[in-house]
């Protein structure tokens, strides 16, 4: 199973992403501070990026990623996140999130994450760990 979803980020998103998590860095929210680096414009929380990535992976239930009929996913967590290239306010990222393997017994399903931005640049990637619980 593949699912995308896409998003433009916004000033909005990044200012209140900031502001609930108190990450004011000047990275993320000083644009004449970010003038002066190798970047020359703020840029995106990577945690925001892998709030996208958690879009994704609903997505994928939602359309009906399965492990055990009648089980809910529950996320272990995300490995090997890896952030390539800044996320601008503005891009417009595409996440794709694609299940490379189900684990029946263990009641786990891992998928691999890329992160494109509207260049065609792949920004950000990870491996997602979702454990399936209830009946079954």
């Amino acid at each position: 199973m593949e699912v995308s979803f896409s998003k433009t980020i916004s000033e909005s998103d990044v200012y209140l992403f900031a502001g609930i998590t108190g990450d004011l860095s000047p990275n993320h929210v000083n644009a004449e501070f970010m003038k002066t680096t190798p970047y020359g414009q703020r840029v995106a929380h990577g945690a925001l990026i892998i709030g996208y990535m958690s879009a994704a992976s609903s997505l994928a239930v939602d359309r009906g990623l399965k492990v055990i009929e009648g089980m809910s996913p529950v996320s272990l967590g995300y490995d090997r996140v890896r952030f390539l290239k800044p996320e601008y306010f503005g891009d417009t990222i595409t996440v794709t999130y694609k299940v490379t393997r189900i684990d029946a017994e263990a009641r786990c399903s891992y998928a691999d994450i890329t992160v494109s931005n509207q260049h065609g640049d792949t920004v950000a990637a990870a491996t997602h760990v979702m454990k399936w619980i209830g009946g079954g």
